[in-house]
C-alpha cells in the first residue's frame, strides 16, 4: 500500500516540481507579472504539501528493519527519486528569492522597463502601474515568506538525512544501465546489422585512407608554420 500511494505522490510531486521549475526561470523575465508570482507561490505550495506527504508515508516503512527484499528496494528507489525532486524544489525556491529581490514588482520598475518618464506625468503613471499590477500586496512579504518557506525545506531535508539512512549511490536501479539500448540491439540481430553495413567497396576505403593521409598532412604543416612563427 505504501509503495502505490508513494507511486502516486512522486508522480504529482514530480509534476509540481517540474511547473515550479518553469515558473522559476521566468521571474525577473518580460513574462513576470503578479500572475506569474501569484501561480509560483500557489505551484511552490502545493509541491511542498506534497513533499511532507510523501516524507510520512515513506519515512515509517524504510525505518522499519524488518523489511526486506524488493519491497525495500522499491521504497529505496522511490526515496531516492523523492529526495532529487525535494532538492531541485530547493535550489528553484532559492533561485526565485534571489531573482524576485533584484527584480521586484514594484511601480518604480515598471517605469523604467517601459520607458516611461516625464516629471509631470510620473506620479499619475505611478499610480496607474500601481493599480494595474497590484502592487498593495507587497512584495517584500512574499520575499520573506519565501525565505522562511526556502528554510523549511531545507529543514525538511536534512531531517529526511537524519531520519533516514538511504545513501542515493547505494540504490538499486531497476533496470541495468543502457538496458534499453542492448534490447533495441538484440532486436535488430546481427542479420540485420550485415544488411545495412552491406557489402565493403575497396575504392570508398581507398579514397578515404587518402583524404585521412591529406588531412594529417594538412594538420602537421599547420603545427609547423605555428612553430616557426
Amino acid at each position: 500500500m505504501a509503495r502505490e500511494e508513494g507511486k502516486a505522490l512522486l508522480d504529482a510531486l514530480n509534476r509540481a516540481t517540474a511547473r515550479h521549475h518553469l515558473l522559476a526561470l521566468a521571474v525577473g523575465g518580460s513574462a513576470d507579472s503578479q500572475a506569474l508570482r501569484r501561480e509560483l507561490r500557489g505551484t511552490r505550495r502545493e509541491a511542498q504539501e506534497l513533499a511532507a506527504a510523501a516524507r510520512a508515508l515513506l519515512t515509517a516503512p524504510l525505518r522499519d528493519r524488518g523489511l526486506r527484499g524488493e519491497e525495500r528496494a522499491e521504497l529505496e528507489r522511490l526515496w531516492a527519486a523523492f529526495s532529487g525532486c525535494l532538492d531541485l524544489l530547493e535550489a528553484d525556491m532559492r533561485r526565485a528569492l534571489a531573482l524576485g529581490s533584484a527584480f521586484p514588482l514594484q511601480a518604480p520598475r515598471r517605469l523604467v522597463r517601459t520607458g516611461a518618464g516625464g516629471a509631470g506625468g510620473s506620479a499619475r503613471s505611478l499610480r496607474h502601474l500601481a493599480e494595474r499590477d497590484g502592487d498593495g500586496d507587497g512584495d517584500g512579504d512574499d520575499l520573506r515568506e519565501l525565505e522562511r518557506e526556502v528554510l523549511q525545506v531545507s529543514d525538511m531535508i536534512h531531517d529526511m538525512e537524519m531520519k533516514v539512512n538511504v545513501p542515493r549511490w547505494a540504490v538499486q536501479a531497476r533496470h541495468a544501465a543502457g538496458a534499453e539500448l542492448l534490447s533495441a540491439a538484440s532486436s535488430a540481430g546481427p542479420a540485420s546489422v550485415q544488411e545495412r553495413a552491406g557489402p565493403c567497396d575497396p575504392g570508398k576505403a581507398l579514397a578515404a585512407a587518402v583524404f585521412s593521409a591529406v588531412l594529417l598532412a594538412a594538420v602537421a604543416l599547420a603545427v609547423c608554420v605555428a612553430k616557426l612563427s
